[in-house]
């Protein structure tokens, strides 16, 4: 009896391992239009089957907005979390670097409709918009970023599909290294303890 039950964990470890392995694919869709944002949340294993899923808005915000009134009510002290993440900065950046290499860009999408009241304003800022974009698109083969102008008032829209997959057995290793740190121990202490 004892045997099967230490069977049946063993499995149940090497099969998360796997997946650990195989990775796991996040996908978040949107579409902004005016003052609403309608989308999904997804995250899949083996690339098809779907473990968590949200869609937005869903009938919980109005449950949420109000537990976050209350949050904001009370005041955290900034300069004090600043001043212990600021001997971390460089950690950070190292954690950053390491884990940009274990996230695989499946497709990212997304495009902006952009206007000012101004049509000269409009015109500028888009300018700018699209210049970036040029810079930012030819940095990876799966990015599709785009941007058009509306010349209808001001307005902030868009829409998107962005798809990523995560190995996080990979991700492992340098979040121990981040974690060894004292001075990223500190930090989180101190998120910790303004919560």
């Amino acid at each position: 009896m004892l045997n099967i039950l230490g069977m049946i964990i063993l499995i149940i470890i090497l099969f998360i391992i796997i997946l650990l392995i195989i990775g796991i694919k996040i996908s978040l869709n949107y579409n902004k239009r005016g003052s609403e944002i309608t989308g999904c949340f997804k995250i899949l294993i083996l690339k098809k089957i779907t473990v968590y899923s949200r869609k937005f808005p869903s009938d919980d915000e109005d449950k949420k907005e109000e537990k976050e009134e209350e949050k904001e009510s009370k005041q955290r002290d900034i300069k004090k979390l600043l001043k212990l993440a600021k001997p971390c900065f460089k950690d950070f950046k190292i954690f950053l670097k390491s884990s940009f290499k274990v996230i695989k860009v499946e497709k990212i999408e997304n495009h902006l409709i952009f206007g000012l009241d101004s049509f000269a304003d409009t015109g500028k800022y888009i300018g700018i918009i699209w210049a970036v974009l040029a810079i930012v698109n030819s940095m990876h083969e799966k990015l599709r970023l785009s941007a058009e102008p509306s010349f209808n008032g001001s307005q902030l829209d868009g829409k998107g599909v962005n798809e990523f997959e995560i190995y996080p057995l990979k991700l492992l290793i340098p979040t121990a290294r981040l974690i060894c740190k004292k001075d990223v121990r500190k930090f989180i202490r101190g998120v910790w303890d303004e919560r």
